[in-house]
């Protein structure tokens, strides 16, 4: 079938109740290319790029009737400004009610669904329709609920914190895009949701996806088990792949970093190998996918066409992935439990990017530093002198704080000690251990219940502190990396 022509740009005022990206004054409005980048994207993607095939306006309005709605926005008020591009809140479900039995052994499907969010993504797709930038939320967040009433008991509830992924059992997908608003301050455009079947189903169809692994990978939890290398997975597999969490100490951030892994390889693929730009391949997908997706209502045909066009120019550099930055691990709560609290600081300044519209991550030159497996800007330290030096404790400060450490600013003073002391608690042994790489010579202390941040006692030992940076690309500043740098290389 040959290429339907591109359809000039809509002028005049959009449908009533659509939200519309705001503009820089001259600028063209780009089409929005939207809800291709989550967890389990393949699902639009597969829309996507069957309208930049070529599929007839007719065929895509098929496929519009055939998705779930939802009103993810309604009754909402006091909502963030909307910023230049488009924000897109890509959630994935733990709905399992289509999986076969003999999919739900072989995968580790078992257990009831607890009926929340098991990945939460902000989706920005740049105005000039160039880039597209895939922020993470830790589904173990804290976060603050505005009030509303529960949609299992009636009851109505007063704003009280919450994880994050449990808005979603509370409130649905409204309590969801208003907790995320609420938390980020970024206007959300439109809403989309995935669970476990369409996307195995999904990747299946699109014929797997290549990953590589830079060492051995296993979970017993999800049954995953990966040698070192290059592996081509299926639907289940990849799965397996981007739910697993007990594959080492970062548990839910690792799973995070897995899960963009994957999405950059299925934009790979997607955009060199041609697979998706096969009629009857992308009508295979949609009916098989169409089952499970649920989307809000301003996310219909129009929509479909203009994420195809923009699709067509788009590489895996294209696209860039962070997580929002964590201040705190284990913080506790009352009756919720240990959750995670975001770093105020670095996340305002994160989502201050979204909302101007800005990349993640500018170019920065390389520099010589040695590998560690926790990036320096994850780690909280608190520096003291235990020398009779006086500024010791402020020049060490800075030092690490060059090389990336979160330090406080803050030195203190200490009782003498003979060598450089780093204190820890034993949770966050890989911290300290990264930590101690910048500091040779140090001794490693253990101290249960000392919490997150680190503590260095400067001793006279002291010389200087070694540069430093994370074994693993998809840490820094923000946590950004861009999808061609995490693909499989060519042999």
């Amino acid at each position: 079938m040959p290429p339907s022509p591109a359809r000039p740009p809509r002028q005049g005022p959009r449908q009533p109740g659509r939200p519309a990206a705001r503009q820089a004054p001259g600028r063209r409005r780009r089409p929005p290319a939207r809800p291709k980048w989550a967890m389990r994207m393949a699902t639009t993607l597969s829309m996507a790029v069957l309208a930049a095939a070529g599929i007839g306006h007719a065929v895509v309005t098929s496929l519009d009737t055939g998705i779930d709605r939802v009103d993810p926005f309604k009754d909402m008020k006091n909502r963030p400004s909307g910023g230049d591009g488009m924000n897109v809140l890509l959630v994935g479900t733990d709905g399992r009610d289509k999986i076969t039995e003999q999919e739900r052994q072989k995968y580790r499907l078992g257990g009831a669904p607890c009926h929340c969010t098991d990945t939460i993504m902000i989706v920005h797709i740049s105005a000039d329709g160039d880039r597209a930038s895939i922020v993470s939320l830790p589904r173990d967040s804290y976060a603050e609920a505005p009030a509303h009433t529960d949609r299992n008991s009636g009851e109505k509830h007063k704003a009280h914190p919450i994880k994050l992924n449990a808005a979603y059992a509370e409130g649905g997908p409204n309590l969801t895009v208003r907790t995320v608003e609420h938390m980020t301050k970024v206007k959300i455009d439109h809403y989309l949701e995935v669970d476990f079947t369409s996307f195995m189903k999904t990747v299946d169809v699109l014929g797997g996806v290549e990953i590589c692994t830079a060492s051995p990978m296993k979970d017993s939890y999800t049954g995953l088990d990966l040698a070192a290398g290059r592996h081509h997975l299926s639907g289940g597999e990849a799965l397996q792949y981007v739910r697993s969490r007990h594959i080492d100490g970062a548990a839910d951030l690792g799973r995070m970093q897995r899960q963009q892994r994957f999405l950059a390889a299925v934009i790979a693929k997607a955009t060199s190998s041609g697979v998706l730009l096969n009629p009857v391949k992308f009508r295979d997908v949609t009916r098989t996918i169409l089952g499970s997706v649920r989307a809000d209502k301003s996310f219909g045909t129009d929509e479909m066409l203009d994420l195809g066009r923009a699709m067509r120019g788009f590489t895996p550099a294209s696209s860039e992935f962070t997580s929002v930055p964590i201040g705190e691990m284990g913080y506790m709560v009352k009756g919720i439990g240990s959750t995670l609290k975001w770093d105020k600081e670095r996340s305002e300044k994160l989502f201050q990017a979204l909302r101007d519209d800005k990349p993640l991550a500018p170019l920065r030159k390389k520099r010589k530093a040695v590998l560690v497996d926790v990036a320096p800007q994850q780690i909280r330290v608190q520096v003291a002198n235990g020398t009779d030096v006086s500024g010791l404790g402020g020049r060490v400060d800075k030092a690490l704080r060059k090389t990336g450490f979160r330090t406080t600013g803050a030195p203190q003073d200490a009782p003498p000690v003979k060598r450089t002391l780093v204190e820890y608690d034993p949770r966050w042994d890989r911290s300290a251990r990264s930590l101690a790489t910048a500091l040779p010579g140090c001794q490693l202390k253990e101290v249960k219940g000392q919490g997150g941040t680190l503590k260095v006692t400067a001793g006279p030992d002291f010389k200087q502190v070694r540069a430093v940076r994370a074994s693993d690309i998809n840490q820094g500043e923000f946590g950004v990396v861009t999808g061609d740098q995490v693909v499989c290389g060519k042999d």
